[in-house]
């Protein structure tokens, strides 16, 4: 006969009811087991979606992935909402909350969207190999939607409700910029304590131990557009004016204008002019990649890119230069930090290393949750992985263990500060 625990007890054989961070010895060995337990679980929860194609264009695979994670959420005990993405695909978010007996306010986020269209599972199929499960998708990021999933199973089955609501958020968008979630996310993130984000952690042998991560780069997207004047580029070449060449000119003059304004950098990475070969080409246009660290990093690349436009190599030619918005950048606080060093806390009650990086150059849905400031927001609580957007991409299975006992432990001591 199986005995059945009230969530007090439960979670005082778990040894985590209240105390210092540091988990006695007895709760530490009974929340490992639990997240050995999950381990298997969730390998299958991960085949599962992995086997659902779900390429940020693809709404079929998306309102799959959104019907897949509302089952498993309310199997839990979550209110599910299906909230409409404002852009993009028109794909829906899946938005779930919990409600506790405490006074903390709790959010999860992790994306539902790929970067892999529709078919790649012929080319790149799921696959096993010793400690490395294959998957386009399996890190980046449904190994963060498996981590929440499975570390809320464990705290439900311990009756653990010490919070006053927890929310889980999962967008389809996020791999196009969260053009249609983002807003969505800010807003539901200021209205909560903490938010803990799901993006991967870098695998071994690439990354020495598991991290943290406490800051992403803002994106942004730059334009230039140059004008000039079509002619016969065999008759009469002298009377056109050439915006490809001086597009080229422009490019040059401006690939390292951001090495002047620290926490910026700007990559031009498309370009386009003419449309047949026996005209001089009256228009020319190139793209940009923008990279952001600065709140202010757009404005003082658009005065620097300005100014230099302005000298031309081909006389009566025009040159413009338009940058869009994208995601914020993400710099955590100083209670992010604190957040981060307890991580590693908890990591070093199962005898492992967590390391937490300061920056990198992807972006993530972390800049919407901390673009105002009001919650503590960390990044990367999902599985250790890489080969993200690109090939062959893998989750290491030993990190699943660590995760689990990482995002159940500190969820626990966020909910009873």
């Amino acid at each position: 006969m199986k005995t059945r625990l009230t969530p007090l007890l439960a979670l005082s054989l778990l040894g985590l009811a209240a105390g210092s961070t540091i988990a006695p010895a007895a709760g530490r060995e009974k929340l490992k087991a639990a997240a050995e337990q999950e381990k298997a679980p969730l390998i299958e929860t991960l085949h599962d979606m992995v086997m659902i194609e779900s390429g940020s264009s693809d709404a079929e695979g998306l309102k799959k992935m959104a019907e897949f994670t509302e089952a498993r959420l309310k199997a839990l005990g979550a209110t599910i909402e299906r909230r409409k993405t404002t852009a993009g695909t028109g794909a829906d978010m899946v938005i779930a909350t919990f409600q506790g007996t405490g006074s903390r306010k709790l959010m999860l986020i992790a994306h539902m969207d790929t970067v892999y269209h529709r078919g790649i599972l012929a080319s790149e199929p799921y696959r096993v190999d010793g400690n490395r499960i294959y998957g386009p998708g399996i890190a980046d990021d449904k190994g963060g939607i498996a981590v929440i999933l499975h570390a809320l199973k464990i705290l439900k089955d311990a009756g653990w409700q010490d919070y006053a609501r927890l929310t889980v958020s999962f967008n389809p968008d996020e791999e196009v910029g969260s053009i249609g979630s983002g807003e969505i996310i800010a807003e539901l993130a200021d209205q909560h304590d903490v938010v803990l984000s799901c993006e991967p952690t870098v695998a071994a042998p690439i990354a020495k131990n598991d991290g943290l991560l406490l800051g992403a780069s803002g994106t942004a997207t730059a334009k230039m557009e140059v004008k000039g004047r079509a002619s016969h580029a065999g008759a009469a070449p002298d009377l056109g004016r050439n915006a490809l060449i001086e597009l080229a000119h422009q490019l040059q003059q401006t690939k390292d204008v951001a090495k002047s304004i620290p926490g910026t950098q700007l990559n031009w990475t498309t370009a386009q002019a003419g449309t047949v070969r026996n005209q001089i080409p009256e228009k020319a246009e190139a793209g940009a990649d923008i990279r952001l660290t600065i709140p202010d990093g757009i404005a003082k690349l658009q005065a620097a890119l300005d100014a230099k436009v302005k000298d031309k190599f081909v006389p009566d030619t025009e040159t413009t230069v338009t940058i869009i918005a994208g995601r914020p950048p993400f710099v955590a606080s100083d209670r992010g930090r604190a957040l981060a060093r307890e991580g590693q806390a908890i990591y070093a009650e199962i005898d492992r290393k967590l390391d937490i990086a300061e920056m990198t150059g992807g972006a993530t849905d972390a800049g919407y949750a901390n673009r105002s400031g009001k919650a503590v927001v960390v990044e990367s609580f999902g599985l250790a992985g890489f080969g993200y957007h690109a090939r062959d991409e893998f989750i290491d299975t030993n990190s699943i263990v660590p995760r689990l006992y990482l995002m159940s432990r500190i969820l626990i001591e966020q909910g009873k500060k």
